[in-house]
């Protein structure tokens, strides 16, 4: 009997995709094999949702609505719905679509395999929502979509209390991992090939708050500048808060973390900062700014920002396209307001109307447009290693180009050489030739290629037949410390 598919469809944040790579390894642990391509054919089908917008629900039932007929032409298919919306909703869920069988929450991603056996076994819907947190989303089996580049969970919830933002009430209060459990995860995803990892948290330069250390961040950043054959480290998302200088210093100081920080600045305006409850104002977000391009002169920032939050006046806006001029972000993720439902903004007076929120986003993105070009003009004749990446690059067919990330994170599309061709996670030095607002182009031949254990650790990763499945589990999902990992051949080393 072949093997039962499954299929996780995920919406939102990095945290969920974190935690999608874990409901895929958890699923595999159970015997399911991974659905082809994008069919609704599956014979599971995982909705990990958000709830960050406003139509979120209206977009989950949708794609449920979509499924019902399949699910009842095809006997023994399941739908399971998890992530921030199912926190929030709960029974609401099997309510307005009787036909999911699995609801589960973001404390519980563990629960998943047990849950849809006892569906199918007991027939009817299996609703389990946990109410704090049963296992960190890493220490549970994955299946990486990279194999080069993997995220590291060092906290989950969030201890702010913004306006606009219904996350705490989902994740809870932060909880922290202890810097040796982070640590030895990270070890054991260099044993496995990966070069790059970014470390993952809702408010992830509050790390320690919850163990009592506030330097325990910048002191996690300099133990990672340690790990041999660890390249490259990300972290996201920082607050403005709790940005000290330490954390700037241990940016400077350790080789291995990129001259990159994204770092949401949501409005420029002091007055609009005081009603989403963001504890910084604009005067403390560019102190921060300045002090990071003194310390690491070539750095790349990026931020978010939210146009027509409840109350925002023509001046609030003018004051948040000024922080823009003066920041001079490489990229800005902008965002039109939206009521979060359960959310204190979604009930203030002032909500701005539609056609002035939409005029202001339009003056923004043309703005940050104008600015990231510029940004990125300045990378013209700069020599850039870039890490190279897998489906970064929609045209390379076409183009007979490949792509990559350059140590401050910009996409970079260079031309494919005839031999020595690079493979996904191998570094390739470029010369930059063209910058648009996105992406800059390296038209001349590469000028260097180095094979990296990354590229290695990829290409087993293609080459390896299917695993075996394993049979349907019954009991519970295995938690806890993996089988050990095979020697990395040669050790661990940078190259």
């Amino acid at each position: 009997m072949s093997a039962k598919t499954y299929q996780v469809r995920t919406y939102g944040c990095q945290m969920n995709v974190h935690d999608s790579e874990r409901l895929s390894g958890l699923l595999e642990d159970a015997g399911y094999v991974r659905a082809p391509g994008d069919a609704d054919d599956a014979d599971v089908v995982v909705f990990n949702t958000c709830a960050v917008r406003e139509n979120a629900d209206n977009k989950l039932y949708g794609n449920l609505g979509h499924l019902a007929p399949k699910k009842a032409s095809r006997p023994g298919m399941q739908i399971a719905v998890g992530g921030c919306l199912a926190q929030k909703d709960r029974d609401t869920i099997v309510r307005r679509a009787p036909w999911v069988d699995v609801v589960f929450g973001t404390h519980n991603i563990g629960s998943l395999p047990v849950l849809l056996e006892r569906a199918r076994v007991r027939q009817e819907a299996q609703v389990e929502i946990a109410e704090s947190l049963e296992a960190f989303p890493s220490t549970l089996p994955t299946r990486r979509e990279s194999a080069y580049a993997a995220w590291v969970s060092i906290s989950v919830g969030c201890n702010n209390t913004c306006t606009f933002c219904i996350v705490p009430a989902l994740r809870g209060k932060e909880k922290d991992r202890r810097p040796g459990d982070i640590l030895a995860e990270v070890e054991a995803l260099v044993a496995e090939g990966v070069t790059e990892i970014t470390l993952l948290g809702q408010n992830v330069n509050a790390y320690g708050s919850d163990i009592g250390d506030r330097e325990a961040f910048s002191k996690l950043l300099r133990a990672c500048g340690k790990v041999e054959g660890l390249e490259r480290v990300r972290f996201t998302s920082p607050h403005p808060r709790d940005f000290t200088d330490d954390v700037i210093a241990a940016m400077a100081e350790t080789e291995n973390v990129m001259p990159q920080l994204h770092m949401p600045l949501q409005s420029g305006s002091d007055r609009v900062l005081k009603a989403m409850r963001r504890s910084y104002r604009q005067e403390r977000f560019l102190g921060i700014i300045e002090k990071v391009r003194s310390a690491i002169p070539d750095a790349a920032i990026s931020t978010d920002i939210i146009v027509g939050f409840p109350g925002e006046t023509e001046e609030d806006f003018e004051q948040t396209l000024h922080v823009v001029r003066e920041a001079r972000f490489a990229q800005a993720f902008t965002f039109q307001y939206s009521k979060r439902p359960g959310t204190p903004a979604a009930e203030m007076d002032g909500q701005v109307p539609k056609e002035a929120v939409q005029a202001r986003y339009e003056r923004l993105v043309a703005l940050q447009e104008e600015i990231s070009w510029a940004e990125n003009k300045k990378q013209v004749g700069r020599t850039l290693e870039v890490m190279v990446a897998e489906g970064e690059g929609r045209k390379d067919g076409a183009t007979r180009r490949l792509s990559g990330r350059a140590p401050d994170n910009r996409l970079v599309h260079f031309t494919r050489p005839d031999e020595d061709v690079p493979r996904p996670g191998d570094m390739a030095t470029v010369g930059i030739t063209y910058a648009a607002p996105h992406h800059l182009l390296a038209e001349g031949a590469v000028l260097g290629v180095r094979r990296t254990r990354a590229g290695d650790a990829w290409e087993r990763r293609n080459a390896a037949p299917e695993p075996k499945p394993r049979g349907v589990m019954l009991g519970l999902p295995t938690v806890g410390v993996p089988e050990p990992l095979p020697a990395a051949p040669g050790g661990c080393t940078a190259g």
